[in-house]
């Protein structure tokens, strides 16, 4: 039988830089000697401060913050670089020495330091990194960087998921728990640090034997980011609002009708961008945050006052199954909503074996090969030895050990399909399906036919096998450059795929890097610094460092802790 026993491990003091291979590159790029510089912008916590650090790392450059405390005194921002006080033109040339300049929080500049700020874009020798958070008002001078194009602007798009489950994964979080914890922060790494300090702090996680990973079912800690969310829900005054907003809670994983509800009351809150009502006129939480912080934040004589019984969700959980199993019979594994067993799960509720073998199953061929295998185990941690979960599981741990598709009957088409993912011919697969098409590609053996099956399995949702079709291209390319631009998107796929290592993957990772950047990742993915990789192969700091990036690049990766398993999938 499998359980789950608590675990008291902790977090890290510090997460590593993850992702934002792109964001990097293109900061960096603005620092060459033809640019001026660049603007960063996106709301509080989604990592501007952290991105310009890694850019800036190495670099002589000098930094100034803006703050609250200090917005109506002028040019204060900037007095631990200025002589004394003077003028705006005295500022600029006093400026004049520093080669680069680092900005944070510009939305809290005062005035002055703004309007020097925007001078030296204008017109100094020095080049700029400013970086603004976008909700509250920017000074003129400040937003006129971009919008009177002195200088480019990157809006920096939340850190995506499979970058987010590396971070969490680094800290032994099992992938149901990553994916419940990016849908909770959607994109706000304070937040998301928060919540995953307070659960290691407590005693929420339970350790998955067998594993290494913590698993996190119940209640969300009410932590102060998690408060300062929930603040402008709270603070809202008009009477009926609390009530509703409650009830709406209360009510999830399922939407409300409108008959019963206030209406005056819930167009104040669509207004607000609190609430959103379906099409067929629905209405729930806008903010999937909201519901687990206000049912948290309630009294317990009133949750269990407004609270419904998991019995009665039986029917919705069944009829999310048979939309799944519809679609797996239709070969489209394209993301399905699922808020009833996600709800489940997430409260720690138990979920039927037959259920959970199928959101395996869903998730397995989409290529989610961590989130088939929590699945799997979350149906067998409430029915031990379910036959269906113990071969989903099976089939999910053999995508992830390297062993790739084996072992136990999954269905006759998908059995039958195998033999193409390992590279050899396959007979009876449905006509003019994705699978047949992938099949006939690889008998020919055309590369551009073997990208365009790829295209087509990922536009299904078949993220994995389109990685490993587009893997198989880069084999059957004569042309070199179209042999590069398959192994570009092979590896971003595999990156979507929770670390899947199977063999039509094998080898594919490093065929692209030199020599000398293949021996400085492995140096690094042994776990020596770059110090000490510049020592052992007589290199400066800087020069490992610049080898480290284009590797970093050419991976699809900027997370050092990655490496061993890119360095694993290619054995």
């Amino acid at each position: 039988m499998r359980t789950y026993e608590q675990d008291a491990k902790t977090l890290g003091p510090r997460w590593p830089f993850t992702g934002r291979v792109d964001e990097l590159e293109l900061l960096r790029g603005a620092l060459t000697a033809s640019r001026r510089g660049i603007v960063v912008t996106g709301p509080a916590g989604r990592g501007k401060t952290r991105l310009i650090t890694e850019a800036v790392r190495g670099t002589d450059h000098a930094r100034v913050n803006g703050t609250p405390e200090a917005r109506h005194l002028p040019l204060a921002a900037f007095a631990h670089l200025l002589p004394g006080p003077g003028s705006l033109h005295g500022a600029v040339r006093a400026l004049s020495g520093v080669r680069l300049l680092v900005v944070d929080d510009a939305q809290l500049l005062d005035e002055d330091s703004a309007a020097l700020v925007h001078q030296l874009a204008a017109h100094g020798r020095t080049r700029l990194i400013v970086a603004a958070a976008d909700e509250a008002p920017v000074p003129g001078a400040v937003s006129r960087l971009w919008t009177g194009e002195l200088l480019p602007r990157l809006a920096l798009a939340p850190l995506p998921e499979e970058d987010t489950a590396a971070l969490l994964g680094a800290a032994g979080f099992e992938a149901l728990t990553v994916r419940r914890l990016h849908r909770l922060c959607r994109g706000d790494l304070r937040l998301l640090r928060s919540l995953a300090a307070a659960l290691a702090a407590g005693d929420a996680l339970v350790a998955v034997p067998g594993t290494g990973e913590r698993a996190w079912r119940g209640p969300l800690p009410l932590t102060p980011a998690v408060r300062d969310r929930l603040a402008p829900l709270l603070a809202r005054s008009v009477p009926g609002e609390r009530e509703t907003l409650e009830r709406l809670a209360f009510a999830e994983p399922v939407r409300l009708p409108l008959y019963g509800l206030d209406l005056d009351v819930l167009e104040g809150l669509e207004a607000a961008g609190l609430i959103a009502v379906d099409d067929a006129g629905r209405a729930g939480l806008a903010d999937p945050l909201h519901g687990p912080a206000l049912r948290a934040a309630t009294g317990r004589l009133r949750a269990r006052r407004l609270s419904r019984d998991p019995a009665g969700l039986d029917a919705a959980l069944d009829a999310e199954q048979r939309r799944l199993t519809g679609r797996l019979a239709r070969m489209d594994v394209r993301p399905v909503v699922t808020p009833v067993g996600d709800w489940l799960v997430a409260e720690g509720e138990p979920v039927p074996a037959g259920y959970a073998a199928v959101r395996a199953r869903f998730a397995r061929l989409q290529g989610a090969v961590r989130d088939a295998a929590a699945w799997a185990r979350e149906g067998l941690r409430w029915t031990p030895g379910d036959s269906e979960c113990d071969t989903e599981l099976t089939l999910a741990e053999a995508e992830l050990d390297g062993s790739g598709p084996r072992g136990r009957t999954e269905g006759d088409v998908y059995a039958r399909y195998r033999a193409v993912r390992v590279g050899e011919a396959a007979s009876a697969l449905p006509p003019g399906s994705v699978l047949a098409r992938h099949a006939e590609a690889l008998a020919r053996g055309e590369g551009d036919a073997l990208d365009r099956a790829a295209a087509a399995l990922e536009e299904r949702g078949f993220l994995l096998f389109a990685a490993e079709a587009h893997a198989q291209a880069v084999r059957a390319h004569r042309d070199p450059r179209s042999g590069r631009r398959s192994r570009t998107r092979a590896l971003a796929l595999a990156r979507r795929c929770q670390g899947a290592r199977t063999p039509a993957l094998a080898g594919l990772v490093f065929g692209e890097l030199t020599a000398r950047q293949r021996q400085i990742v492995a140096l690094a993915a042994a776990g020596l610094s770059n110090r000490e990789i510049a020592e052992r192969l007589t290199l400066s700091v800087r020069t490992v460092g610049n080898h480290l990036y284009g590797a970093y690049t050419r991976l699809g990766t900027g997370d050092r802790e990655a490496l061993p398993c890119l360095l694993d999938r290619s054995a």
